[in-house]
């Protein structure tokens, strides 16, 4: 008896020192022990919607089959993180893991942190950390930082949606930052919530602030609460993944393809228009009974719900963008 292949999302609550594509592989071996992965051509492809650096922790989304379809969508969407800054020191790598590389006995207070803030808020340009992933010349960055090449990491525009503080913890105050903080009082670390367009570089922007205050400082703390769509709500530890190849329901775990495309209406169509989508054929979008009347994306659907294709109308003409064979 053949099983059906999982098409849909697997949400990650990705724990600390596991590398994004380690997470890929350790979905790929859950289903490979669960005789879900299949081989050859008909092996179910994996992969996932938005690196997370290893000392970061939090929400990564894994799409199965046809879902892998739409992990550019996921790459191009929005990001919530909670940041830890450490201030007094800056590191080559501007988190825990590199050396120190610049020192400072200044300490903001809560007043200058919460005052420096609006300027951080908002379409800003930034340098992305040597130790990065951005290829120049061909090359990843942190490779050549390593190698001891000197990288010239160029400005870059993102924007920051929102930024606040979640809370600080003063130089002589209690663990965890359980003490209330006034004011005029100076901070050791703070950690602030952001919610940051595709390309930002949490690391960089920790950097950036903590020199605003005149100060240094690097990332101690990095979990990504959200990430498009998806959040901690609908995460799994390593744990409950583990349990789909030691015989657990996969339906238990795995969210519906369309849930990564919340964000844009769905239509239903009948079967002979949902037929030419298949084909790759276009609709004229008059032709749609009870026409959707939307500009731009929407999700083409079956059978009230099942998922035929992301499509586009463009100019009257319905056409299709990533069609799904499920």
């Amino acid at each position: 008896m053949r099983t059906a292949k999982p098409h849909g999302w697997i949400i990650l609550d990705k724990p600390l020192e596991l590398g994004s594509t380690q997470a890929v592989g350790a979905v790929k071996r859950n289903l490979r022990e669960a005789g879900l992965l299949g081989k050859g051509k008909n092996k179910l492809k994996v992969g996932h919607g938005g690196t997370l650096d290893p000392l970061a922790t939090g929400v990564l989304p894994i799409a199965l089959g046809e879902a892998t379809k739409l992990c550019g969508r996921m790459l191009d969407a929005s990001k919530i993180y909670e940041f830890t800054i450490g201030f007094g020191a800056e590191t080559e790598t501007l988190d825990i893991e590199g050396e120190v590389t610049e020192i400072s006995s200044h300490r903001p207070t809560l007043a200058e942190i919460e005052a420096i803030l609006p300027q951080f808020t908002g379409p800003i340009e930034q340098i992305p950390p040597k130790y990065s992933a951005l290829k120049i010349d061909g090359k990843r960055a942190y490779d050549l930082a390593r190698a001891g090449v000197d990288v010239e990491m160029k400005l870059r525009a993102v924007e920051i949606y929102s930024l606040a503080v979640c809370h600080p913890e003063p130089v002589s105050g209690s663990p965890g930052g359980l003490k209330q903080v006034q004011d005029d009082e100076p901070v050791e670390k703070i950690t602030l919530s952001a919610t940051v367009s595709k390309g930002t570089y949490i690391r960089s922007f920790a950097r950036d602030i903590a020199r605003a205050l005149g100060t240094v400082g690097h990332v101690t703390m990095l979990r990504r609460t959200k990430a498009g769509p998806f959040s901690l709500k609908q995460a799994i530890s390593l744990d409950k993944l583990n349990e789909i190849g030691k015989g657990a329901d996969i339906k238990e775990y795995l969210l519906p393809l369309e849930a990564g495309l919340d964000d844009i209406p769905a239509f239903d169509l009948d079967p002979d228009q949902a037929r030419m989508l298949r084909q790759g054929l276009t609709l004229d979008e008059q032709d749609l009974v009870g026409n959707p009347a939307v500009n731009g994306l929407f999700l083409a659907t079956e059978n009230e719900g099942s998922p035929v294709a992301l499509a586009e109308i463009v100019d009257g003409t319905v056409k299709v963008v990533r069609g799904f064979n499920m």
